[in-house]
Formats: structure tokens, sequence, C-alpha cells
């Protein structure tokens, strides 16, 4: 092969492999991530400092390219997920980060009630509107309101609730008109919208958005969570732990380095997450010792059963623990010996 041939063909070879990497499959693959520590995260006013640390846990995730596709086939704790098991039918990459960050968000105020309560510390909700997660293709919302608007009211009437919210829609009739005023990036607005019935409940009218509640904990002392970008709500139990120990006297953590995942509901039940065996890796890759994996109450396939498998295959030395509330976890760590 001459010269030029062979740099012709090496030049073709390498822009397609270049493209190749923007060419995205129908896939997501999650792996480890990381252990965060979640003191320099959270702050109570006035809080203890800790000698050991309480660390949130994570697991990457990304569109898979066709590299991405075949490295996650061939490694043990790299999965593959089609995106319709990651995203809504419909969902756009938009709506779906800002679903994600809405429940980093009601998972720290679960945690704040939980940690706030058992603390004996002031604590309440302030309710400020209606939070819209999405807006559905071809429904008289669409291109009106967008994932992160605050409803705030709805024909000048104020709600102390998302249920109220769908109680008053409800019972307006298809081609009815509401006037909507909404917040969006801290700017008030108004828009007319009109209602319409539901496609498969052709009983059921609205203007067709997903939502949820939106609401700030109002507490003394004072909290400020500093999350940036981490979405979703599995670090619930975590922070619920971190706050409890800066409003409380002494040092939850006996000085050891304490990882963990687990979703927190407002009666301080703890659920279970996905990724469990990937978030064992991280734990372990940031020298964790002890991991606070949910119990689901001992079910089959629990994500403390599938941690054991990971921290046995990894033959870590971090200690697995099983959990299915917040008292469980707070009557494990008092019952540690001080490091």
């Amino acid at each position: 092969m001459s010269r030029k041939r062979y740099t012709r063909s090496f030049l073709f070879a390498v822009i397609i492999i270049v493209l190749s990497a923007f060419y995205t499959l129908p896939y997501y693959v999650t792996k480890p991530g990381m252990a965060q520590e979640l003191e320099p995260i959270v702050e109570v006013a006035g809080g203890d400092d800790a000698e050991g640390s309480f660390m949130l846990t994570t697991v990457r995730m990304g569109k898979a390219n066709i590299y991405g596709y075949l490295v996650a086939k061939m490694s043990k704790y790299q999965e593959l997920y089609p995106e319709d098991a990651i995203r809504d039918t419909d969902e756009s990459d938009e709506e779906y980060s800002e679903r994600q960050l809405h429940m980093m968000d009601g998972s720290k105020n679960s945690a704040i009630k939980i940690a706030y309560e058992k603390a004996g510390k002031s604590f309440s909700f302030d309710y400020l509107g209606v939070y819209v997660l999405g807006v559905i293709k071809g429904m008289p919302a669409y291109g009106k309101l967008k994932p992160g608007d605050q409803i705030i009211k709805v024909d000048n009437k104020k709600f102390q609730s998302s249920a109220e919210f769908i109680e008053y829609i409800g019972k307006k009739k298809a081609n009815d008109t509401v006037l909507v005023t909404y917040m969006r990036e801290d700017i008030e607005k108004t828009v007319k919208i009109s209602l319409q019935a539901f496609k498969d409940q052709p009983k059921k009218v609205g203007m067709g958005i997903s939502l949820d509640d939106y609401k700030k904990p109002i507490t003394d002392p004072s909290i400020t969570i500093n999350t940036d970008q981490i979405g979703g709500p599995s670090a619930g139990l975590m922070f619920s732990l971190e706050i409890y120990n800066q409003l409380t006297e002494g040092d939850l953590t006996s000085g050891y380095q304490i990882a963990g995942t687990g979703t927190m509901s407002e009666d301080g039940t703890i659920g279970p997450i996905g990724g469990i065996q990937q978030k064992i890796v991280a734990a372990d890759k940031t020298d964790a010792e002890i991991f606070f994996a949910p119990n689901e109450k001992g079910i089959k396939g629990s994500n403390y059963q599938e941690a054991l498998i990971a921290a046995e295959d990894i033959d870590t030395d971090m200690k697995i623990v099983p959990v299915d509330s917040f008292d469980d976890a707070l009557d494990y760590l008092h019952s540690l010996e001080k490091k």
C-alpha cells in the first residue's frame, strides 16, 4: 500500500472512530460514582463538628455510545438500561433533569424534617406552590409551562397542596380556560391555559402537567444544604444523619468513615434505591468503614442482601449494616465504641 493510501485510510479510520464516539445508543450506562463527605455540604447554624464523616454515595450515569456500551457489557459493575427504563415516555432530557433535582429537594426536606423532629428542634413547612415536573406534548400547557415552573395561583386562587390544585382543576370542563400565575427564574408571569380531556382518561380534564408539592422547610436553627447538580432521592438517610449529628451534642460517627444510601420518608422509613452494588464499590474506594443499606424488612433480593454480595465479591473490610428506619441507624451508631 502506498504511503498516500495508508495515510488516507488511517485518517478515515480516525474520523470514523471520533464520529462514532459522539453517536449515542438508546441506552444509559451506570457505573460506580463516589462517596462524598456531607459535612462541607450541610451547614446547621452552630452545629457541632465530627471527628469522622457521614458520606453520601453516588452512581455515575450517562447515555451510552458504542464504546461505552461494549465496555459496560464486559464490566461487572457497570449496568446498561434501555432509555424507557430511565426516562418516562416522551420525557425530555430537561424534564428528566428537573425531576431528578426535585427528587433531591424532596429527599432533603424529608431528611430535615426527621432530623429536626428527632432532635426536638423547631421545624415547619412553608408551602410555595405547585411544582411542574413535566409537560405533556399535545396538551394545552405544552409550550406555555415548562419543568421547574412554580404555579402559585390559578384564577387568583392560592392552594395549600398539589391535591387542592388537582381538585380545583378537576371540577372544570373541557375547553374551560384558567389564568395561571407562576414563577420562572424568580420572575412572576401569567398565562391563560385552556383545559382538555386526557386521551387515556377521556372523563378527566387538565392542562397537561405532571406535578408535585413545592415547599420550603422553616427551621431553627437555620440550615443550608448545597447539593449543586446532584439529583435523585437516594441520599435521604445520610442527610438526616448528618443534620441530626450537627443538631445534637456529641459525635454520632465516633470517628468512623460512614457511608450509606436509602430514601427517607417523612415518617423515618428508609426506602430502597437503585445501583446498590455500584455504591458499595464507590464507598470502598473512598475507604469507608461502615455502610448503611436499606433492609426492606428482609425481603429476598433486598438492597442489603445485594450489598452483601458485592462486598464479598470485592473483598472489602467495610461493615454492611441493614437499616429499615432512621431509628435503626441511630441505635447502631449509639452502640459504636469510639474509635
